[in-house]
């Protein structure tokens, strides 16, 4: 089937709405918190050598080399070595990308500013290059930094399943109404751990969140700065919060946007995303109605129209539209779609204009979106995304979940969003399957000692719900948390267009002046 002029505008639109922040829930490693060096000492001196940056691996979600910063300078790449193990510092090495872009006043140089855009999952290495022009004024005095975490990427990157069986994968039911459909997602599920154990099952135990913070010590001793200066994003807030626990001392100036909810466990952080998602929904809905006949999209009530996205979805359920090429669209695919494009309302209309040509026959756009969410290339390639969360998430949570408790938890999550609350109460099972036990119920992130630490919640987050924000400054700890309120819509404050949040942060980042706790932005 041939694609359709959608279609390949969605293709083109993937690439950039892969850049955006996909939070994860919550590797292993000692719990203790330590105020001294990561790695072996011989590993704190390495010296790194900084190339011209190449195009990303197809793990990173291949693509261009990234094209020269205003003003000519390349963006530069190196890889750090790190331990396999902590806790064998001086064995088995694994390297770890990074990418670089130095600052434009050296005289007045603060040190480098480390992001991890989220996840888990995420290449900060192919991420940093298309979203830098966000983040230019923090370049004024430090070399913007990011790095694929170990599992991610071209670090050690976990894998999994082929291509062609993750397109069979994300296109099966992934909300089963009756036993056979049980089996075939039980089933998907040891399928996809299996093929993880056996492409990668030597590095499974060694990825997750408190692994990778300790490799951002390592960073920063390498990187020469003597304390570390960090911007965390949806997962990145996450890791942000153990590094701070891990290493209270070593904190410098840290921003954390778009927070992960620290003291929720994976079910707590699955129903929170499902009224997230809902809320964004619901304000997706209501703008479509307040503009009357310019919406594409039937209802002259909010219910009316998330009404008419449920009857797609029972539609596609029973039989799935063609997508694009010989792909169809299927309930989960379109599902996904969604989520994904309330994760700014920059692509609402995207949203609005998928959902219309999907009731029409044509789902072409929300498959391209869901293909975004999950690192498919318009070549056919994944990237390693979706393999590394799931390996991250599984050796950090302890949580798994049997068939009868998760069937027992899908009432309250059908209560929290009719269009959302099966998909992500299923999800439960992510780690059912996975063959490395995980280590903790939640992360702890207090952090007695460190520097304050800056924290953004959104009250219109999807996928970190604007209440994260509150637990991460409660966990923190008394002086150490600094709470930002933006209130507005997506995923993340930063990069909103709201110039009181990016006063504040700058101020914060390049001249240590922190906003006042309790400040609100819009």
């Amino acid at each position: 089937m041939p694609t359709s002029s959608s279609g390949l505008r969605a293709a083109a639109l993937a690439a950039s709405l892969a850049v955006l922040f996909v939070a994860g829930c919550s590797g292993s490693g000692d719990k203790e918190k330590d105020t001294g060096s990561s790695g072996g000492k011989d590993l704190a001196s390495q010296t790194l050598d900084w190339q011209k940056c190449p195009a990303p691996s197809e793990a990173e979600g291949g693509g261009p080399a990234p094209s020269p910063l205003p003003g000519g300078t390349n963006w530069e790449c190196s890889f750090m070595d790190a331990p396999l193990d902590y806790a064998d510092p001086d064995g088995e090495t694994i390297e770890i990308a990074l990418i670089r872009a130095t600052a434009l006043d050296q005289n007045n140089r603060i040190g480098s500013l480390i992001f991890n855009f989220g996840g888990p999952g995420g290449s900060g290495v192919a991420t940093l290059p298309p979203a830098s022009a966000d983040y230019a004024g923090l370049r004024t005095r430090y070399d913007l930094v990011s790095f694929d975490p170990r599992g991610v990427g071209r670090s050690v990157p976990v894998e999994c399943q082929d291509d062609k069986q993750l397109d069979a994968y994300f296109a099966s039911d992934s909300t089963p109404d009756d036993p056979a459909e049980v089996t075939a997602f039980t089933d998907n599920l040891k399928s996809f751990a299996g093929a993880c154990e056996k492409n990668s099952g030597g590095e499974l135990p060694h990825v997750g969140t408190v692994n990778a913070a300790r490799d951002m010590d390592l960073m920063r001793q390498v990187l020469g700065d003597a304390k570390l200066y960090y911007f965390g994003i949806s997962y990145g807030t996450e890791l942000g919060g153990v590094y701070a626990h891990l290493f209270p001392k070593n904190v410098g100036r840290a921003v954390f946007d778009a927070v992960v909810d620290p003291t929720k466990d994976s079910q707590q952080g699955s129903l929170g995303q499902a009224k997230g998602f809902q809320l964004a929904l619901d304000n997706f809905a209501k703008n479509c109605v307040d503009r009357g006949d310019e919406c594409l999209l039937p209802g002259s009530t909010v219910k009316e129209v998330e009404d008419g996205i449920i009857q797609l979805q029972q539609r596609l359920d029973k039989k799935p539209i063609p997508g694009s090429g010989d792909r169809m669209l299927t309930q989960s695919q379109a599902t996904n779609g969604i989520a994904q494009a309330l994760y700014s309302k920059e692509y609402w209309e995207l949203l609005e204009q998928g959902l219309d040509e999907a009731d029409g026959g044509d789902g072409a756009l929300l498959l391209a979106l869901s293909d975004a969410m999950n690192g498919r290339s318009d070549d056919g390639h994944y990237s390693n995304i979706q393999a590394a969360n799931a390996a991250i998430n599984c050796v950090d949570s302890k949580d798994r979940y049997s068939l009868d408790r998760t069937k027992a938890e899908l009432p309250e999550f059908r209560k929290a969003s009719a269009v959302f609350g099966d998909y992500l109460g299923w999800g439960l099972m992510g780690c059912t399957e996975w063959p490395v036990p995980g280590q903790w119920t939640h992360p702890d992130v207090s952090a007695p000692g460190s520097a304050p630490i800056v924290v953004i919640g959104n009250t219109g987050d999807p996928a970190t719900p604007y209440e994260g924000a509150r637990a991460m400054v409660n966990a923190l700890g008394k002086g150490v948390g600094i709470e930002l309120t933006y209130r507005g819509e997506g995923h993340g404050a930063y990069n909103s267009n709201s110039a009181c949040v990016k006063k504040a942060v700058n101020a914060y980042l390049l001249e240590g002046k922190a906003p006042a706790s309790g400040t609100v932005c819009s």
